[in-house]
């Protein structure tokens, strides 16, 4: 699900999960022979940012570091190996916009809210999302990881979902699940808000 990246000033994660997504942001350029301008290009988040991420002087949000993990075709859980940090019981508040990321489609009449449903240490084959569209807002993604899936539930308004070549219309109550290792999209075609819940699933991870 590709998105359009704020760089904010809330953190993402804690100290020490911080330190681990920098690491592996720095292993995961390396490993596709990219400078740092050609991630750049690729994820949306400035040369600066990224610069300051991989030496670790910056604790980056949510927003960016799904952008990031978007550019190298992974799930943002992979980033951070959170098992050892992880609660018994977490909870995210429906009040905390670390987890919230505004994207656009041409205006800000057009945007579409994505609230991440998951903690960043969840199991990293699976992640999950609330969205809320406006009237006109679609989000179009490039092929994901090979193997990835998503399942898409509307609980308001009217979607088109495309996957490849196939498309569907959905209302509320309806459910699709699609091939998320092709070009997809996500589109908003009534004429009031929308609202659906996604799960990504990197099957072959």
């Amino acid at each position: 699900m590709k998105t359009r990246s704020t760089e904010g000033s809330k953190p993402a994660k804690s100290p020490r999960a911080t330190n681990l997504f920098c690491d592996r942001v720095r292993e995961l350029r390396r490993k596709k022979i990219w400078s740092l301008d050609e991630l750049s290009k690729a994820s949306g988040v400035s040369r600066s940012m990224l610069s300051q991420i991989e030496r670790n002087r910056v604790n980056p949000t949510v927003a960016v570091a799904q952008s990031i993990a978007q550019a190298f075709g992974v799930p943002l859980g992979s980033l951070v190996d959170g098992a050892a940090y992880a609660p018994s019981l977490d909870v995210i508040r429906a009040a905390d916009r670390t987890y919230r990321v505004r994207t656009q489609t041409g205006s800000e009449k057009s945007s579409c809210e994505i609230r991440t449903l998951s903690p960043l240490h969840l199991e990293k084959r699976v992640e999950f999302y609330e969205l809320r569209f406006v009237a006109g807002c679609a989000l179009r993604s490039a092929p994901h990881f090979t193997g990835t899936r998503e399942l898409l539930t509307v609980t308001q308004g009217s979607l088109r979902v495309t996957s490849g070549r196939e498309s569907s219309e959905l209302g509320p109550g309806d459910s699709a699940y699609y091939h998320a290792d092709v070009p997809h999209a996500i589109e908003n075609i009534g004429r009031g808000p929308a609202v659906a819940f996604l799960i990504d699933l990197y099957t072959s991870l």
